[in-house]
């Protein structure tokens, strides 16, 4: 814990840009959706909405209830107070929710964070009615993170 409070060198700015991601916590990849969301999409200042398997959540698997429920809720939110107009949903290569949670493993992994993808863009548009979502898969290429849109 610092002595003394810390003041980021980042300057603060007030005006929205009216986009929200969705994807998941995993610190290993954090910075790359934010370099990818900011300077690969434009997409400066989002709001995030990151946990567990991102939009794993969103695409009606029963061990995800809750955070569907919570999720769902945090949409609204954002799309009322912030008036959201797009929406980002991001999945990404060997995610631990899926192995973890929901017991995918190999090739099998991929297609069903793609084939959850395009579920969870069919349940963000019947809650939040915003027509503009996209879908991304990244993967490691190379030692780099690689972003490839997921047709929806």
């Amino acid at each position: 814990m610092p002595d003394r409070p810390y003041d980021s060198r980042v300057p603060y700015e007030q005006s929205r840009i009216h986009a929200a991601a969705i994807y998941c916590s995993d610190g290993r990849v954090g910075e790359h959706f934010d370099d990818f969301l900011q300077n690969g999409l434009g997409l400066p200042r989002y709001d995030r909405v990151a946990l567990p398997g991102g939009p794993a959540c969103l695409a009606g698997h029963a061990q995800t209830t809750l955070e569907q429920s919570s999720v769902v809720d945090e949409l609204q939110f954002l799309v009322d107070v912030h008036h959201l107009k797009r929406v980002i949903l991001i999945a990404h290569q060997g995610c631990a929710f899926y192995a973890t949670r929901l017991h995918l493993q190999d090739r099998r992994l991929e297609l069903v964070q793609k084939a959850d993808l395009v579920r969870a863009t069919a349940a963000v548009q019947a809650v939040t009615k915003i027509d503009r979502i996209d879908a991304y898969f990244a993967r490691l290429v190379d030692n780099c993170v690689r972003f490839e849109a997921v047709e929806v």
